[in-house]
């Protein structure tokens, strides 16, 4: 029996909704066997200042080449990275493996308002990792840090400039994440020739932990499949969407999307529109 793999190097995400935790549960419920590198984890102290706690380079590599030499993987997604020292080595890493979808999620600031990218590795994502990408998604805030500008994104025309300036960058296609806009959740998705414009319902709730992190997630397990960037993204957004829809709430702070709400709800909200 064979069964597609993914490979997530990403951050360890103590309350389960994000990060590593996140993208092996939508691994999945896609049916795609999930594999992990931990690069830091996310978690809060009760006595020190510190809600990042990084890995040593040599753990993070050791996971990389267990998993890629034992099982191998279909897809590689990228999730929290943290430092410019552990990008420039993922992105080495992902050079000489023999895996050909690679997705960015330049993942910097958390829902919880963690920074999860220090300062000086945002050249680095943007010059060693980037051009590697099949496809980045960056969400709004995080568009707007890659062009290294501080004009806020405020319409679905801004999310198509900002698509054609990111994907001067080099990865194959962009998808820039309009979930803070106003009205329906629209997301562009660009390849250098044509917008696919995806749109949902926005659904009333603040539990949307993990959103982005899962989205990417089953983009990376859709390309596991076999499947093209254009079908990946279309069915991850109606993963997504469905996990919003029925997000679920725990003890306190912004709770999680639920990742088996597609397989066990369906969802028939998005629409996709190409310009």
């Amino acid at each position: 029996m064979s069964i597609p793999r993914a490979l997530s190097i990403a951050g360890s995400a103590a309350r389960g909704g994000a990060g590593i935790q996140a993208d092996l549960k939508t691994f999945q419920e896609m049916d795609v066997f999930g594999l992990s590198s931990i690069t830091a984890i996310v978690a809060t102290h009760p006595r020190m200042d510190q809600g990042v706690f990084p890995l040593k380079l040599d753990a993070i590599e050791a996971q990389v080449y267990t998993a890629l030499r034992d099982i191998g993987a279909d897809a590689i997604k990228t999730g929290m990275l943290f430092t410019e020292e552990i990008i420039t080595h993922v992105a080495k890493w992902i050079e000489e493996s023999d895996t050909s979808n690679i997705v960015v999620d330049p993942v910097m600031i958390g829902k919880m308002g963690s920074a999860l990218l220090k300062d000086d590795a945002i050249e680095a994502v943007k010059t060693k990792l980037i051009p590697l990408a099949t496809i980045i998604t960056p969400n709004m805030p995080e568009a707007a840090r890659l062009m290294e500008t501080d004009q806020q994104l405020n319409s679905v025309d801004d999310l198509k400039q900002a698509a054609e300036e990111l994907q001067k960058l080099g990865p194959k296609y962009v998808l820039v994440k309009g979930g803070r806009l106003e009205g329906p959740a629209v997301d562009v998705l660009f390849d250098g020739n044509e917008f696919r414009i995806l749109e949902a319902p926005r659904i009333d709730t603040i539990h949307t932990n993990g959103a982005g992190c899962s989205y990417s997630a089953a983009i990376t397990a859709q390309l596991a499949k076999g499947k093209t960037v254009p079908e990946a993204v279309e069915e991850a957004k109606k993963f997504i969407t469905a996990a919003i829809r029925h997000s679920i709430t725990f003890r306190r702070g912004v709770g999680p999307t639920y990742h088996a709400a597609y397989q066990k709800y369906g969802e028939t909200g998005v629409n996709v529109t190409v310009e």
